[in-house]
């Protein structure tokens, strides 16, 4: 599924050839994805010129001077620019053609992803709403865990994947940035000291730039490729490592299941 850093390297490689280019036509071949895709989208976005695109969580914002776009890439979507000659394939179901040439194409063979579409600002719709800070943000810090986890007895690893606390922390990045910060992801979330949240926040901070700066520097071509932006598995220290020795103590890593997400860590550089 793409996660945060995936989501943002896709904005970032779609930016420049769709901010500031107008919409000349939208085809919608599917419209049962994961929401239905509005009959009347079509005529609200045919004409419109694009904005800007932004990120919010792992909703890709498309804004217009008409109204805002809201993408989500589901489990298996993909956003890529390809020239007006190129065939449609099975699973690409919506068409942007712009007026550069290129065409938009979502692809999304397990239709778990969705277009939607408002005049208001986006980061009020019911599905942005209830969203937590941007780990990247200023917003986000270690006094900030320390605060939302007081008199919480969930597990730490399922607090910092609660995306109404912060957004983006996916299963394998929640893992990665437990081990960073030396902390076990099923301790008590509202035991942990200021101190340690602090090196959790860092952590946090620490992987997913790592992830977005490795998305940038493997990303497929954004036109005429598969829109596909390379994935962080390049440097994991825990995640799917059962039984390989961990990076720092060289002891064999071990697994559990938290919140019914398979749990990576290192018994001994853990507490």
């Amino acid at each position: 599924m793409p996660e945060l850093p995936e989501v943002e390297t896709t904005r970032r490689g779609l930016a420049p050839h769709l901010e500031g280019h107008r919409v000349d036509s939208v085809k919608v071949r599917q419209r049962q994805l994961r929401w239905v895709v509005e009959k009347g989208l079509e005529k609200c976005i045919v004409g419109a010129k694009i904005l800007r695109l932004e990120r919010r969580a792992k909703y890709l914002l498309v804004h217009t001077e008409r109204g805002c776009a809201i993408w989500h890439l589901g489990m298996s979507g993909s956003l890529r620019l390809v020239g007006a000659e190129v065939p449609p394939e099975k699973h690409d179901h919506i068409d942007w053609a712009l007026d550069s040439g290129l065409i938009l194409r979502y692809r999304d063979p397990r239709r778990f992803g969705a277009l939607l579409w408002t005049e208001s600002d986006p980061t009020s719709h019911q599905l942005l709403a209830h969203l937590g800070p941007e780990p990247l943000s200023d917003n986000f810090s270690g006094d900030y865990l320390f605060a939302v986890s007081r008199g919480r007895r969930q597990s730490v690893k399922t607090l910092i994947m609660d995306g109404r606390i912060v957004v983006g922390v996916g299963n394998i990045y929640a893992s990665e940035s437990l081990f960073l910060a030396g902390i076990r992801p099923d301790r008590i979330a509202g035991t942990i000291s200021r101190a340690r949240y602090q090196r959790l926040a860092d952590a946090i901070r620490q992987v997913l730039a790592r992830a977005i700066e490795q998305g940038g520097t493997t990303l497929r071509d954004f036109i005429g490729g598969d829109g596909q932006p390379g994935y962080f598995a390049q440097e994991l220290n825990v995640y799917g490592r059962t039984g390989l020795p961990c990076p720092r103590c060289g002891r064999p890593v071990r697994d559990m299941v938290l919140g019914q997400r398979n749990t990576f860590f290192c018994r001994n550089c853990q507490r």
